[in-house]
C-alpha cells in the first residue's frame, strides 16, 4: 500500500473537474460550487495548469470506425457500476496512484476481460463550457468565471478580499472579436455572480473573448469603456 495521503474529497473532484470526466449534471453541479466557493474554484484552476503539460505527451491515434459500436455493444443494459468505478478509481486513491490515472486517461482500457482498446477523446461539442482566469500582470488569479453557452449563463467568483478598497468598485468587461468593451456590470470582492447572456451579448461570449476587470468609482465607469485602471484581464477558453 502507498505511504502517500489520500487526497481529500473537495480535491479530488476539483481534479475530476479538471480532466472532464464529470457527468454533464455533476459538472453543472462543479461549476455552482466554484461560483459559491472561492477556494474551490482556486482548486480547479491548480489541476488544470497542474495536468496541462500531460496532454503534451499523448500522440493522438484515430480510432476505427468499427470503435464505438464495439462500445455501445459492451455496455449492459443496466449498468452495475463497474464501468464508472473503472473510470473513477482514483477518486480514492493517494497522491501518486492519482496523478498515474490522469497521465493514462487516453491509454489502453480494459472492460470485462475485452482485448484492450485505444480510445482517443472525441472533440468537444459546440457547447463545450468556457473558462477563464483573471489575473493581473503578476500573482495568482483575482477573478475566475465559467459560461456555460447552452444556458447563456455566465458565472464570476472575485477571489479578492472584501473591504479591502471601499471607495472603488470592480466593474466586469466583456471584449469580443472587434476589441469593444461591453460593460457586465459590478462584481463585488469575494462574491459571485450569474449573469445571462442575451440578445446581441450571446454570440459574443465564445472562445478567445477577452474579460477584464477595472477599478472604477461607485457606480461604475462613466464613459463607454474602462475608465479607471484595469486590475486583471484573462482570454476565455473551452474546459
Amino acid at each position: 500500500m502507498s505511504g502517500e495521503p489520500e487526497l481529500p474529497e473537495p480535491e479530488a473532484l476539483a481534479a475530476e473537474h479538471a480532466l472532464g470526466l464529470l457527468s454533464e449534471r455533476e459538472r453543472a453541479a462543479a461549476e455552482a460550487r466554484m461560483a459559491a466557493e472561492p477556494g474551490f474554484a482556486a482548486d480547479v484552476e491548480a489541476w488544470r495548469a497542474r495536468l496541462a503539460p500531460l496532454t503534451g505527451e499523448v500522440t493522438p491515434i484515430a480510432p476505427p470506425a468499427s470503435l464505438w459500436g464495439r462500445i455501445e455493444r459492451g455496455l449492459p443494459a443496466n449498468d452495475d457500476g463497474r464501468l464508472t468505478r473503472a473510470v473513477r478509481f482514483w477518486r480514492g486513491a493517494s497522491f501518486a496512484g492519482f496523478a498515474l490515472a490522469a497521465a493514462s486517461l487516453v491509454a489502453a482500457v480494459v472492460v470485462a476481460g475485452r482485448p484492450p482498446v485505444v480510445v482517443v477523446p472525441p472533440a468537444a461539442p459546440a457547447g463545450a463550457l468556457l473558462n477563464a482566469s483573471l489575473k493581473g500582470e503578476t500573482g495568482p488569479p483575482l477573478f475566475v468565471v465559467a459560461y456555460d453557452p447552452d444556458r447563456k449563463a455566465l458565472i464570476i467568483t472575485s477571489l479578492a478580499s472584501p473591504g479591502t478598497d471601499p471607495a472603488h468598485v470592480h466593474e466586469l468587461w466583456l471584449i469580443p472579436a472587434d476589441k469593444k468593451p461591453r460593460s457586465l456590470g459590478i462584481i463585488a470582492p469575494g462574491t459571485s455572480r450569474r449573469l445571462t447572456m442575451a440578445g446581441p451579448l450571446a454570440p459574443m461570449v465564445s472562445e478567445g473573448a477577452s474579460l477584464a476587470v477595472s477599478v472604477e468609482p461607485p457606480g461604475g465607469s462613466t464613459q463607454e469603456g474602462p475608465s479607471g485602471p484595469v486590475a486583471a484581464v484573462g482570454q476565455l477558453s473551452k474546459i
